[in-house]
């Protein structure tokens, strides 16, 4: 079973930045894609951002590019999500999810397997 954690959210002003770090169980992180979703109430979870398991293909939603930047390191087992110039409808809670063998739609949700419990990112105006 993988474990995904979550950290780094917070409460911070528009055009502020945080980093959001997600540590994962399991040797064989660097053979998966990972991904950041993010979710407010009453709505569905919403792609963020994804990153292959080598790290050199990254994908982003069109409402976070070049704000946002998804990294990993497979050494720590860890994939990281640096935010820049948030913006208060940015404020949700951010999951990390590490996608199934071989998936290409990295922007769909149900591709992934793992998810994290998610962690609050509020940014006030």
């Amino acid at each position: 079973q993988v474990q995904l954690v979550e950290s780094g959210g917070g409460l911070v002003q528009a055009g502020g930045s945080l980093r959001l770090s997600c540590a994962a169980s399991g040797r064989t992180f660097g053979s998966y894609a990972m991904g950041w979703f993010r979710q407010v109430p009453g709505k569905e979870r919403e792609f963020v951002t994804a990153i292959r398991g080598n790290g050199l293909s990254t994908y982003y939603s069109d409402s976070v590019k070049g704000r946002f930047t998804i990294s990993r390191d497979n050494a720590k087992n860890t994939v990281y999500l640096q935010m820049n110039s948030l913006k208060p409808e940015d404020t949700a809670v951010y999951y990390c999810a590490r996608a199934g063998v071989g998936i290409q739609r990295l922007e769909k949700a149900s591709n992934y397997i793992y998810w994290g419990q998610g962690t609050q990112v509020t940014v006030s105006s």
